[in-house]
């Protein structure tokens, strides 16, 4: 699977939504969240709200494919990068909940794949020119993660006692510190524009060590966490195919809902 614009990017990832759907396969979760992300991209760029929207199409793409090659090659062999096998891994895994699906892929796709889309999108000095568009990101995706959070409480009520445990750490879980994140795959993406690929290689190696240990520290997690997820697993729906639709169509729902004064 290879897409060659963001449209080819959003229906891919539309195809694998209803893959899932049919075979109750939670890779569908992640790419339900990330199916939304893409399609608000495509609407600011198509709104002409980015500085080059032409470069932003061929970033999404290159971000795209860096998701379609893992999930390809998970199928193909149960190969690709670390933090990809991590999220994966756990597809099967009966005591994991929504959230923590969402959260394998949001880290493996920001704290690895981001930077590699971006160096590339703009390498050498032209990785500044992405910066200001870059930002403009930020602002989609915590608008669609207000809009999950709302939906995966919904699906999971129990959610809350994440509060209780660890201070606000569902809400930390659910949008990972996704800023701050970013910022550090901006921090990274700078770096890789400017080495050699002997250099690059050896900073992809070690950003994708980075995201694998954060990936099994989110998989199993220690602690009072570990019992809260248990019981907050034992409440949440259990209907892989009824939590992919509403999480695929969280975005719609809430644009349908009537204003209130």
């Amino acid at each position: 699977m290879a897409a060659e614009n963001i449209d080819e990017v959003v229906d891919g990832l539309a195809g694998i939504v209803r893959e899932a759907g049919r075979a109750g396969d939670r890779v569908g979760y992640f790419a339900a969240l990330y199916r939304q992300v893409t399609v608000e991209v495509r609407t600011a760029i198509h709104g002409g709200l980015f500085d080059d929207g032409a470069r932003m199409d061929r970033f999404d793409t290159l971000f795209g494919n860096r998701y379609f090659d893992a999930y390809d090659a998970w199928r193909r062999d149960r190969s690709g990068p670390r933090c990809w096998r991590e999220a994966f891994g756990l597809l099967d895994d009966a005591d994991t909940v929504i959230v923590q699906h969402l959260i394998l892929g949001v880290n493996a796709h920001i704290n690895l794949d981001l930077a590699v889309a971006a160096a590339r999108t703009g390498p050498g000095e032209d990785i500044h020119a992405l910066r200001h568009d870059f930002l403009l990101i930020n602002d989609i995706l915590a608008r669609v993660v207000l809009v999950l959070q709302d939906s995966v409480g919904a699906l999971s009520p129990l959610m809350s006692l994440l509060d209780q445990v660890a201070g606000r750490t569902d809400e930390r879980i659910l949008d990972f510190s996704v800023r701050q994140s970013r910022e550090e795959a901006w921090h990274n993406a700078v770096l890789l524009a400017g080495q050699n690929e002997e250099e690059r290689e050896a900073t992809i190696e070690r950003l994708e060590i980075r995201a694998a240990v954060l990936a099994r520290l989110i998989a199993r997690p220690g602690g009072l966490v570990r019992p809260a997820l248990q019981l907050i697993r034992s409440t949440e729906s259990h209907d892989v195919p009824a939590v992919i639709t509403h999480l695929d169509n969280a975005m719609r729902q809430t644009s349908a809902r009537p204003r209130t004064a």
